[in-house]
Order: C-alpha cells, then sequence, then structure tokens
C-alpha cells in the first residue's frame, strides 16, 4: 500500500524505504501496521520504542495480551531461566514440570480462593481455538447444535468463533454461510430500562421457531463491541435461563479476564459459575501463546484425543503464567492497588467526557475496570483521535462496530504518572480531532 495517512497537516509514508519489505511480501491482511505505522525494536513496561527515536506509552497491550505491561522482569527472568536450563519448550499434552507448576498454581491460587471448581484443557494456542473447543464440548455435553450469541459480539476469526461473532464486516471474511447460531440482544441493545433476558426467554418459549440451544456465549465486557459491559443482574439472569433451558452458560473471558476488569475473573463478584470459561491472551502474562477452557467437571466428557492440536503444551508460556500468579495473585495487594488505578482512569475519562459534550452530544464513557474508553459516536472522529494520539506518543486503537469508541487496555501495573500522561495525551488528541472536525 502506497501513499499516506494525513493527519493535522502531517503524513506518515507507508511506502517509505523502512516499510517497503512488509509492503512488498507480507499479506493485504495485515491491519494494526497500518493504524500505528511505525518500525518497534524495543519495549518495556508500558513504553514501546521505533527506530526513529520515538517512544509511545502503551495503551493497546497486544490487544490485551500483556495486561502485565512489557517485559514484565519477573515474568523475563523465569523464562530466561528456564530457557537457560534447557527446559522443555514443546511436549503436545505430555506430562512436564512445567505444566504441573501451573496446574498447581492456578488451582491453589487462583481457583480455590474463590470458591471454583474446574478442570483445566489446554486447547490450541489462540483464544479462538478456546472458543471453537468451548463450543464443540457444549454441543457433545447437550446434543444440541444451536448456540445463542449476543449482539455486537466478537469470540474470533475462525469459522465456528466467527459463525458466534456479530460483526458484519468480519463475517464476510467467512466466504460460506455461518449456521447453528441465533443472535439476542445484549444487556442494553433494546434501550435503558429494557431487560432483555425478558425478551431471549420469550423466544425460547415453544412456537418461536428456535431451536433449543447447546450453550449461550457471552462477554461480560464487549472488547471488539464497543466496551458495552453486562450488569450483575442481567449475568445472573442469563445464568438462570440457561439453566432452565438445559443449556450450558460459556464466559469468554479472553480480553476481559486475568484482571483487565479489577478481578481475575471478569464474572466475580456476579454470584454466577459458568459451565466453561474461555481464558487466553494475558493468560501467559509474556505474550506467549497460551489458551485455556475451564470445564465443570461433570462437563469433562472428552475422550482421548477428541480434540487435540499440535501446540497445546506450551511450556515456556506455562513458566511465565506461573510466574504472574506468583507475583500479582498470591494475595490482595496487587488488586487492591489495581482497584485505586481504575478509579483514576474512570474519574479522568468521566472528566474528558463532560468537557467535550459541547462540541460530541454523544460523548460517553465506556467499559469497567481497566478496558474502558470513549464512545464518540462517529467512526471518522474516533480514528483522527487515535491517529493523532499515536503522533503525539500515545497508542490507542479504536473499536465498536463502525470504530465509534476510543479504546484505552493500559497495563495493569502502569505507574500512576505514566497512567496520567498518557490520558492527558488522550485529552490532547481528543482537542486537536475536534478543533479539526470544527475546522
Amino acid at each position: 500500500m502506497q501513499g499516506k495517512i494525513e493527519v493535522a497537516g502531517m503524513g506518515v509514508e507507508q511506502g517509505s524505504t523502512q516499510f517497503q519489505e512488509f509492503e512488498r511480501h507480507e499479506s493485504n491482511v495485515r491491519s494494526y501496521c497500518r493504524d500505528f505505522p511505525a518500525l518497534f525494536f524495543r519495549a518495556k513496561g508500558s513504553e514501546i520504542f521505533s527506530v526513529d527515536q520515538q517512544s509511545r506509552i502503551d495503551f493497546f497491550m497486544g490487544a490485551g495480551a500483556l495486561n502485565y505491561g512489557h517485559n514484565s522482569e519477573p515474568l523475563k527472568r523465569a523464562l530466561l531461566s528456564y530457557i537457560e536450563d534447557d527446559g522443555i519448550s514443546h511436549s503436545l499434552d505430555f506430562y512436564t514440570q512445567a505444566k504441573q507448576a501451573f496446574i498447581v498454581a492456578f488451582q491453589e491460587r487462583i481457583l480455590q480462593p474463590r470458591g471454583l471448581r474446574y478442570k483445566l484443557q489446554f486447547t490450541g494456542p489462540t483464544g479462538t481455538n478456546a472458543v471453537e473447543a468451548a463450543l464443540k464440548l457444549a454441543r457433545k455435553v447437550t446434543g444440541r447444535t444451536n448456540v445463542i450469541a449476543f449482539s455486537n459480539a466478537f469470540h474470533g476469526m475462525s469459522l465456528g468463533s466467527l459463525a458466534v461473532t456479530a460483526s458484519p464486516k468480519k463475517r464476510q471474511g467467512a466466504g460460506l454461510p455461518l449456521t447453528d447460531v441465533a443472535f439476542m440482544p445484549y444487556d442494553g441493545y433494546l434501550g435503558d430500562g429494557v431487560d432483555s433476558i425478558d425478551y431471549i426467554a420469550r423466544m425460547l418459549a415453544p412456537g418461536s421457531g428456535i431451536d433449543a440451544p447447546a450453550a449461550f456465549i457471552v462477554e461480560t465486557i464487549q472488547g471488539e463491541g464497543g466496551l458495552r459491559h453486562a450488569s450483575a443482574a442481567w449475568m445472573r439472569r442469563l445464568a438462570a435461563l440457561a439453566q432452565r433451558c438445559g443449556a450450558l452458560l460459556v464466559v469468554d473471558d479472553i480480553q476481559s479476564g486475568c484482571g483487565r476488569s479489577g478481578r481475575f475473573f471478569s464474572f466475580e463478584e456476579m454470584d454466577i459459575v459458568p459451565d466453561i470459561v474461555c481464558l487466553s491472551k494475558s493468560l501467559s502474562g509474556y505474550g506467549t501463546p497460551l489458551s485455556v477452557n475451564l470445564i465443570k467437571p461433570q462437563h469433562d466428557i472428552w475422550e482421548a484425543g477428541e480434540h487435540n492440536g499440535t501446540f497445546r503444551g506450551n511450556n515456556q508460556a506455562f513458566v511465565t503464567a506461573k510466574a504472574a500468579i506468583d507475583e500479582f495473585w498470591s494475595g490482595r495487594q496487587f488488586e487492591i492497588a489495581l482497584g485505586g488505578k481504575i478509579a483514576y482512569l474512570t474519574d479522568r475519562l468521566e472528566r474528558s467526557v463532560a468537557r467535550i459534550l459541547p462540541q460530541v452530544p454523544q460523548a460517553a464513557r465506556r467499559g469497567r475496570g481497566f478496558m474502558q474508553g470513549i464512545a464518540l459516536g462517529d467512526g471518522e472522529l474516533s480514528q483522527l483521535v487515535s491517529q493523532l494520539a499515536f503522533q503525539s506518543g500515545l497508542i490507542a486503537e479504536t473499536c465498536g462496530v463502525n470504530g465509534e469508541v476510543v479504546k484505552l487496555l493500559p497495563a495493569l501495573t502502569i505507574d500512576d504518572r505514566t497512567l496520567a500522561n498518557g490520558l492527558d495525551l488522550l485529552d490532547r488528541a481528543l482537542d486537536l480531532a475536534i478543533a479539526q472536525r470544527a475546522a
């Protein structure tokens, strides 16, 4: 792709020498590099550095795969030590000490303190692998084929996951019909004061024409869908409805899990226990691929080898995942400190929205935890904000069906000063984008 992205009179030359190899040899499917055109070579904590000597505050964090920042020291030390000792890197589903240590840490420090009892299924390395396995198991357990998904949902790009994804643009890429899924309205989709569970229950009654579902699959915070989040009351009603229907409740915690909501699981304090929980992204803590499904023991009816894959046993990811649990989740201190940062982020975004409301009446804060942003109601304006922020030293992506939300995913370990500086850069980008649009 040749040409420039014009931002406030400045241009980033995408046909320049430093990008020629990518443009000549890499598929057109690449996307993030088009929004953030720089040649990166180093990253640490909440900063990422490009070869032109620029550093940027990273509020993208690998789309949520780096909750503990770039090259977190405790995780890096554990990984380097493991590699130096010739630790096993690939093992299919063999028994290994690295996997054993992770399982024990996860059971003792994550599940047991929360009163949760799950079996762990190590799926393929990505989030969509976890979703595919969850859908496959739900259908096996119930003997049904239909799945209920929700408006604005995103669950992955492989065919099964794409079938439960609502984005029209992403669904078009399938090239064939995506079947055996019925979409229902997410919390708030029908407007304020309307509980969509009543509608869903009615649509699943005999005579509606919708087959009884094998599962309901839901994100408590819709990452790609515009940062809308479900209330605890709505989630409790959904869990009760699933039980009445004889369907499994699958919570996709791939982006909103591992602390992103403020707690390790995004459904904590909702008084629900999902039948299956999909985890990935920040589970390894270091960007090394790792996906796990947590399965209620009574649903673990897989036969040996019935679902498998070459890269289920990423031992280096087990090592960093255990190190993350040891460092951040062995007590309450990390969670308490994170709560203070979430309160600060929420307050700053509320003030930013209040300040721009006269010029952008549809502006609103969206999301919860450290997964928040500002909805501007205009995809072009949001994209301009993202581009201007990038030029001034902040990486922040957009999300929503029309890209109308500026989305923030800071590292959970970000220091107070860097968080404040990043939000200052966001405010500056908002002001510049609004001024440019008005000119």
